[in-house]
């Protein structure tokens, strides 16, 4: 250990504490590599503040040092933005202890939580004041709401109540300084001048440290309706989406497709799960919510169904007529990435893409894999109300998921450049991180990189919060 390194780690404890300084291998191991396994990196410390306070203590003293911090929650990204790089340079800062839930606010119907909260927790929170808070995501049990700013998640309620962006209100951030900018504001309109949050979201810790939030809350529905639709092309699940949107309006919440080829992953590793509509291509997985209690949403629901079905939009449907059968149906939708994380490596894309232009997507990107890579296994899902597909391309059956790899950058040219003719976006809802780094870099128009880099070079002139991530 070097005489710097040691005055760093001296100055840290005195901060912390010297139980939240983690130096020893075996403590500092689970920070260091992301949940996919892609991506492994080294650190001179991790460090567990408690507070803002204490996370701007850290920043100060790193930053006087010229030492560069990498921000983590959950740990539950998928672009490897959490990781620090090989170097060991970086210090960690792990936000798992900032779990307190400063405010609730019914009559505002706003929760201000510090950024290492679960979402779950916030959930529970929520709904204890019989309020919700909408944001669902598969990791909820064990991604932050730190995470979920940083990454400007979406999950699948984005259709009803918007993605990360339109869910918080306001923030508070520990700049590259070291100073607390305090925007902890639970308005719905404020016009003073720029929207200073909006460049903390969805900017993945390279601008700020987000270390708290006030969130936005709804009323909790009385009444809950999910069905799974099958389908002969996605041509005829978007025109059920617009059927749907016409009877239920804003009480459709949730509009999610599925290949056969994803359902059949999800269920040979979930042999539990149904298999309501089996021998159709394609699968629409829907959620409608109502406010009121005696609204007759399910009959609403089976209606439009019954006239999708008659207009041959859709083949056979199901309604889910108990919780358990609706969470069951929910799960097999939720256990996908999963199944594809135990089926072994495969090369992932989070695309967005204008609703109109996803059918002849589909259909040309699918010809030309299969042509560039014969046998090659399409697993296609995602929340079709938004337009986000979760577009993964896995080894031919028997084949190699490692080896398979080495076609990546092969397999995003394919995929990207025909997302970029459909004027769509190669990350949807995970980020950047340091896996779209070079796509980020071929797709974006100049100008645009160079306002990004205006800004990063103005908030963080030293480049020390989470380098290597987003910009090249």
């Amino acid at each position: 250990m070097t005489n710097s390194t040691a005055t760093l780690l001296a100055d840290l404890a005195g901060a912390l504490g010297d139980a939240q300084v983690l130096t020893a291998a075996a403590d500092v191991e689970p920070y260091l590599v992301d949940q996919r396994g892609r991506y492994r990196g080294a650190a001179r410390a991790v460090v567990r503040p408690a507070d803002a306070s204490q996370v701007s203590a850290v920043v100060r003293i790193c930053a006087a040092a010229g030492v560069p911090l990498v921000a983590q929650g959950g740990n539950t990204g998928m672009c490897g933005a959490a990781t620090p790089d090989a170097s060991g340079t970086a210090v960690v800062v792990s936000l798992a202890r900032m779990r307190r839930i400063r405010a609730l606010d019914p009559d505002n119907a706003t929760i201000t939580v510090d950024a290492g909260t679960t979402l779950a927790d916030v959930q529970r929170a929520a709904t204890g004041a019989g309020l919700m808070f909408p944001l669902s995501l598969a990791s909820e049990g064990s991604c932050t709401i730190g995470g979920n700013i940083s990454t400007n998640a979406g999950g699948t309620a984005v259709l009803r109540y918007g993605n990360m962006r339109e869910l918080v209100l306001g923030i508070e951030a520990v700049l590259a300084d070291g100073r607390v900018w305090n925007g902890l504001r639970g308005l719905r309109k404020d016009n003073t001048g720029y929207d200073l949050k909006q460049l903390f979201i969805g900017s993945e810790g390279t601008l700020g440290i987000v270390t708290a939030a006030v969130l936005k809350l709804f009323p909790a529905p009385r009444m809950r309706v999910t069905a799974m639709a099958a389908m002969q092309d996605v041509t005829h699940a978007l025109r059920l989406l617009h059927r749907m949107k016409q009877s239920l309006g804003d009480r459709l919440v949730g509009f999610e497709l599925m290949s056969a080829v994803a359902l059949a992953l999800s269920r040979a590793h979930h042999p539990e799960l149904p298999d309501p509509l089996p021998g159709h291509p394609w699968y629409v997985l829907l959620q409608a919510d109502d406010s009121a209690a005696a609204a007759p949403l399910a009959a609403e629901v089976e209606a439009a169904l019954a006239g999708a079905a008659e207009d041959r939009d859709i083949a056979d449907a199901t309604l889910a007529q108990s919780q358990d059968q609706a969470a069951r149906l929910w799960a097999l939708r939720e256990n996908i990435s999963e199944a594809q994380r135990r089926e072994g490596p495969n090369i992932k894309h989070d695309i967005a893409l204008p609703l109109s232009a996803i059918p002849a997507f589909i259909e040309s990107t699918a010809s030309a894999l299969t042509d560039a890579f014969p046998g090659s296994r399409l697993v296609v899902f995602g929340h079709l109300g938004d337009g986000n597909l979760h577009y993964n391309v896995a080894a031919p059956v028997g084949g190699s998921g490692a080896a398979f790899m080495d076609n990546t950058s092969r397999v995003n040219r394919i995929v990207h450049d025909r997302v970029a003719v459909a004027g769509g976006s190669i990350s949807a809802e995970h980020g950047i991180g340091q896996l779209k780094r070079e796509e980020l870099a071929h797709y974006k128009p100049a100008l645009d990189i160079e306002l990004m880099r205006r800004v990063k070079a103005a908030l963080d002139p030293q480049g020390l919060l989470n380098p290597g991530k987003v910009l090249a």
